[in-house]
């Protein structure tokens, strides 16, 4: 057996051909995040030194699962964000909510028409649902985002029609003026939208560019005398498009650098009214779901835009672009919550009395199984949505990673739940009458827009890699010296070499209420596979691992369940500590969730190692290929008749 020593040098070693194997790692470090940080009025109190950025630790906990290590600070202990005025606000606003859903609103009759009725919109301003974040100064209700995840949640249980006009006005309609404006812009706008009743809308996706934001045509060419913005280009599939008054528009403007005078295009956000002239719509788009809400084309044509209207910089439209639909994403797990609960509940209620073979449906282990999942992945959906709300309300900048993966998730879930309960009511749950048709039609969207959660998924495994590369690149950089550099080297070496003989590593059982130890063991053993599987992955591709998709999907997926595990793990410790009426159901959800996911895991984790599936990722390519050529299925019908 190898002395420790000995182990030490040999990782040494190891740790030194990364330079020369993987030099690509260097593009990690030096691309900039996809997602930057953003600010927050809401700041945690601190008796630490006020740090800058570059030297502030990132306390993500993803990210740092990413470099095998654990960081348990947003995570540890679930977040309890609402003091006793907040929970007293947002108790009162629960009731009226669900008057209105009950007794005003009908989802139906919105999907049929198309559009709300006069009187369903305007309560709905009467409610304040278009004014929930905006601050009380400028006659908004001023919720932090985990009273508005609470609100988003009964939004999902009743109308996903309604979800998407509230979420295009306030997650993404106005939100870049939350974020960047002026005092002045939020003086001028914030007040006309939650007062004078004007819709807002976001725009960015054109014809041209999907997923893929920094490619828009649309242009923006600023004036001689410099003091307005002439846009011209087109948007598509804006929701609120044919009735909003204030836009949040992207357009390239031409920027010149200050150090070198090179000019360039680059993305700017503008706020956009409709009065400015030069902007129109195309009529409202035929949709599969969410049909009451509006969605439609804009058309700029010679559409002047004051100056002062510019938000965030000139030249930054990307960043604030990101940054937007990143803070609202979180958003996202709390309505299809809400949305899972009300399809978990008609599947239970036809379970309970539908009666086959002369046992009730409840009675069958594969209903039970069925309902037993539903409500998992509703219970980490919902966990999600409240530990990011949470952490955001506490002052975290470094959520953009769990955002993502709680819109993957929570998305993904709810079509899942969905389809189950629609399989549970049998015939009754494809009739029209059951409701259960238009909420699967509406889900369908949810996995796309806002980030099409294959983009988020190629997102959050190259995010979390570039994070990991930079450390590597740390490293190496201490074995070019290494005397001055003998603390970091030993460290990281030690811990290789501990990990050598299957000991060390992280563990988070500490942190947990002991029914879940267990349960918390099965997440240590994924975080460390994770870390040793990105660390391979880096010295076996290095800047390659961008071509890499098929294994990327498999390390995402992977990523996604271990934060679920860890996420679920804080909420039933929590449950258990505080000794809540569910806290023995929580652990029950807890444990069978953790022993399932960690399964998932492992098998992500091996797919990627193991050659029977790199070989046959080889074969779909091939496949995939054959059926581009044939514009289509490539395989002959079996009669080998045309």
């Amino acid at each position: 057996m190898l002395r420790f020593g000995q182990l030490i040098a040999r990782n040494s070693r190891n740790l030194k051909k990364i330079e020369l194997n993987s030099e690509n790692l260097r593009f990690f470090s030096a691309t900039p995040a996809a997602v930057p940080k953003i600010q927050h009025d809401e700041k945690p109190v601190s008796s630490q030194p006020t740090q800058s950025a570059s030297e502030q630790k990132n306390l993500s906990f993803m990210a740092n699962l990413f470099r095998g290590e654990l960081e348990a600070t947003e995570l540890f202990p679930f977040p309890e964000a609402l003091n006793d005025d907040r929970k007293e606000t947002i108790s009162m606003l629960i009731d009226p909510t669900t008057k209105f859903f009950t007794q005003i609103n009908n989802a139906a009759k919105n999907d049929e028409r198309a559009h709300l009725d006069k009187e369903t919109e305007s309560a709905l301003w009467d409610l304040g649902a278009y004014a929930l974040q905006i601050p009380e100064e400028f006659g908004g209700l001023e919720l932090n985002n985990t009273q508005l995840t609470r609100l988003q949640e009964m939004v999902g249980l009743y109308d996903l029609g309604i979800g998407v006009i509230l979420g295009a006005h306030q997650s993404i309609g106005f939100k870049g003026i939350l974020l960047y404006g002026t005092d002045e812009q939020k003086r001028k706008y914030l007040p006309r939208i939650a007062n004078e009743r004007q819709h807002a809308a976001f725009c960015l996706t054109e014809p041209s560019s999907g997923s893929d934001a920094s490619s828009i045509k649309t242009r923006a060419v600023k004036s001689p005398c410099g003091k307005f913005y002439t846009l011209n280009g087109s948007k598509i599939w804006i929701s609120n498009g044919g009735v909003a008054e204030i836009f949040t528009v992207f357009a390239k403007t031409e920027i010149t650098d200050p150090k070198t005078g090179q000019k360039k295009d680059k993305v700017t956000a503008f706020i956009v009214e409709r009065a400015f002239g030069g902007l129109t719509n195309g009529p409202p788009e035929q949709k599969m779901g969410i049909k009451c809400s509006n969605t439609s084309a804009l058309y700029f044509e010679d559409c002047k835009v004051p100056i002062e209207n510019v938000l965030g910089g000139e030249g930054d439209g990307f960043k604030v672009a990101m940054n937007i639909l990143n803070n609202g994403r979180f958003g996202m797990a709390g309505t299809m919550s809400g949305t899972m609960r009300a399809c978990i509940e008609k599947a239970t209620e036809h379970a309970k009395n539908r009666v086959q073979f002369g046992h009730k449906l409840e009675t069958y282990e594969s209903v039970q199984e069925k309902l037993a999942k539903m409500s998992m992945l509703h219970y980490v959906s919902q966990s999600m949505a409240y530990m990011l709300s949470g952490n955001m309300d506490t002052g975290s900048n470094d959520y953009h990673l769990e955002a993502a993966i709680s819109k993957i998730f929570s998305s993904e879930a709810a079509w899942n739940v969905c389809d189950e309960a629609i399989q549970i009511l049998g015939g009754m749950g494809f009739m029209k009458e059951a409701g259960l048709e238009r909420v699967l039609r509406d889900l369908r969207i949810f996995r796309i827009f806002e980030g099409a959660n294959d983009i988020l998924r190629l997102f959050v495994a190259l995010t979390g890699i570039q994070y990991a590369g930079s450390h590597l690149k740390e490293l190496q950089k201490a074995f070019q010296n290494p005397a001055a550099n003998l603390g970091l080297i030993f460290k990281e070496s030690s811990k290789r070499a501990i990990r050598t003989f299957g000991y060390g590593g992280v563990d988070i059982t500490g942190y947990v209420a002991e029914p879940l130890t267990e349960s918390a063991r099965y997440c240590s053993q994924n975080i460390n596979q994770f870390g040793q599987t990105v660390e391979s992955l880096l010295i076996k591709h290095g800047k390659g691992i961008i071509e890499q998709q098929f294994l990327l999907n498999r390390l995402a997926d992977a990523a996604i369940d271990t934060y679920a595990m860890a996420v679920v793990l804080s909420r039933a410790t929590r449950a258990i500590q505080k000794n809540l009426p569910s806290a023995e159901h929580e652990t029950l959800m807890a444990q069978a969730w953790c022993v399932d996911a960690s399964d998932r895991v492992s098998k992500n984790l091996q797919k990627i190692h193991d050659n029977k599936f790199t070989s046959n990722y080889k074969r779909y390519k091939q496949i995939a290929k054959n059926i581009c050529k044939n514009d289509g299925v490539a395989h002959q019908n079996p009669l080998e008749i045309q």
